[in-house]
């Protein structure tokens, strides 16, 4: 990786996908932070800027918004079309929709709102962005998952997610997401194009403010593990799940 990488962090503007965008930026690459709102995106720009300015390790470093919401095909086409490089790919951006109402009470629309943004979103964003991935010489794609997309944590009676109530939008979007990543991977691997998924874990960020969990786990805590196979070598794995342990069973 070099001074000039550039990266895209899709839902950039807060949570993990800011500390992933600080994380990338303080190892020398361009960050564009994707966000569906220009200004809040410009707000987390600044922000990141002045943080990497202050204390004993101060850098400059270049974060900036750019708009893009991953269920509108105009504004990733846009992004795209106003882009002349891009090297790592994160799609971070993901709604939870409701998280306790079980397969039987849950309407098909809101299924369908969540796979829209968490899995047909990365699908669009990810195909918009191959032509300049391809050119990249050493593109990385990350699509950040959940540890409860894992099938073999929910069905392991001695895995605390066997023992979560059932429940049929965000978790079965991550299982389809992490079937996403292998897909792509394996298409991709002759392009050189590493594609991973991540688990960061439970982070306390206002994805998680609502649940009944008391979370000490920080967003930048999550972020590592992402900002970790966004920067993998040419030697590094392709179409897997990981959070900061190693390989998560699917």
């Amino acid at each position: 990786m070099t001074d000039n990488t550039t990266a895209l962090v899709t839902g950039a503007n807060k949570g993990i996908g800011y500390e992933i965008a600080a994380g990338l930026a303080a190892r020398g690459m361009t960050v564009l932070l994707g966000c569906r709102d220009h200004t809040r995106g410009e707000q987390a720009a600044t922000r990141l800027r002045e943080q990497a300015a202050t204390g004993p390790h101060a850098q400059i470093i270049d974060v900036r918004p750019i708009v893009l919401d991953v269920t509108d095909p105009a504004t990733i086409e846009a992004a795209a079309a106003s882009l002349t490089r891009l090297d790592v790919l994160v799609n971070n951006a993901g709604i939870s929709g409701p998280t306790i109402d079980p397969p039987s009470a849950m309407a098909a629309q809101t299924v369908r709102e969540v796979f829209e943004t968490n899995v047909i979103g990365v699908l669009m964003v990810t195909n918009a962005m191959l032509p300049l991935l391809r050119r990249s010489p050493a593109p990385r794609i990350v699509n950040v998952s959940s540890g409860v997309g894992s099938l073999a944590h929910h069905t392991d009676p001695n895995h605390y997610m066997s023992a979560l109530p059932p429940t049929a939008a965000y978790p079965i979007s991550k299982t389809a997401l992490n079937s996403l990543t292998v897909q792509y991977a394996k298409e991709l691997r002759k392009d050189g194009i590493l594609v991973n998924a991540a688990a960061p874990g439970a982070c306390a960020t206002d994805f998680t403010k609502d649940l009944p969990l008391t979370i000490t786990r920080t967003a930048a805590d999550g972020a590592a593990i992402i900002v970790h196979l966004a920067t993998l070598g040419p030697d590094g794995p392709t179409g897997g799940f990981f959070d900061d342990a190693g390989p998560v069973p699917w």
